[in-house]
């Protein structure tokens, strides 16, 4: 059983693409991230330059599992097995900073459970839960059940400034470090990933969709300010977005949702999204 580690993107994507898109809901946040660091460079997401690794049962054998990261943000896994994940923390821990540094680490919560034990058995620290996820998939879309007034459009050139503030401010109550926000809002812009709801002609709520890779997009972030929640206008924007996607050919639509925010996973679940795995985010501390 081996883990092959690397700092180059087309090798990673050569060699573990194809496995990323067999199972491309599990695997949606790193194919989304390939698929920004080929589109924008390596450095859109911090100033140090992503490492990438793929896992086979037996040299030679078929890929079973990948991990990515772009510091300072945390390695993020694929589906994998428990097995590949306890070998990837005590092969990153072996590496050492020189490779890259480890903080926590995200994915699916069994295989992030098992690189979180063989890192603080190889490291001697402490984790925490930062937050406990849950990713979701469109069933069929329905309309929310009390629709809200307004309409849906992309945002354009015009909305960027007010873009940028609502992502600051999302990011903010999620505790996500920002990076080059004003680049990352320019960009969806400029792709047509940029949803807004208006009420009156004002806009009330935002979200964004990921290009369509392996056959499928996800929704995220979704926000809407502090005075105007309760209306609906979250679910509004994200059915809209979610038709958007599926009429760009998108055969499967995800999303992911804190499971500290009960609303959030009743709201989107009214409007089709059904459940498909739990996700951790962990955090690694000294002792």
């Amino acid at each position: 059983m081996t883990w092959t580690l690397s700092t180059s993107l087309d090798d990673f994507r050569e060699q573990a693409g194809e496995f990323l898109a067999a199972r491309s809901a599990e695997n949606t946040v790193l194919l989304t991230i390939a698929h920004r660091l080929a589109e924008a460079g390596l450095d859109v997401f911090g100033e140090r330059p992503p490492v990438f690794g793929w896992w086979q049962a037996e040299p030679g054998g078929p890929i079973e599992g990948a991990f990515l990261q772009t510091p300072p943000f945390a390695p993020r896994l694929s589906a994998m097995p428990q097995t590949a994940a306890a070998e990837l923390a005590v092969r990153l821990a072996e590496a050492g900073a020189e490779f890259t540094e480890v903080a926590g680490v995200s994915g699916g919560a069994d295989a992030v459970r098992a690189f979180g034990e063989a890192w603080t058995a190889a490291t001697g620290t402490e984790q925490s839960v930062r937050v406990s996820e849950r990713l979701y998939r469109l069933g069929e879309l329905t309309d929310p059940p009390r629709p809200p007034a307004g309409r849906h459009r992309l945002a354009g050139p015009a909305d960027r400034e007010l873009a940028i503030r609502w992502h600051q401010e999302f990011l903010l109550e999620v505790k996500i470090q920002p990076h080059d926000v004003a680049r990352s809002v320019d960009d969806r812009i400029a792709s047509g990933g940029l949803h807004l709801w208006e009420d009156a002609g004002t806009p009330v709520a935002l979200a964004g969709s990921s290009p369509v890779l392996a056959g499928m997009s996800r929704i995220g972030p979704v926000y809407t300010p502090a005075e105007r929640r309760g209306r609906g206008y979250a679910s509004a924007v994200t059915a809209a977005a979610s038709a958007h996607v599926l009429g760009l050919g998108a055969e499967e639509v995800l999303l992911y949702t804190d499971l500290s925010n009960p609303t959030s996973n009743s709201i989107y679940q009214q409007i089709g999204y059904r459940p498909v795995e739990d996700c951790l985010v962990l955090d690694f501390q000294a002792r």
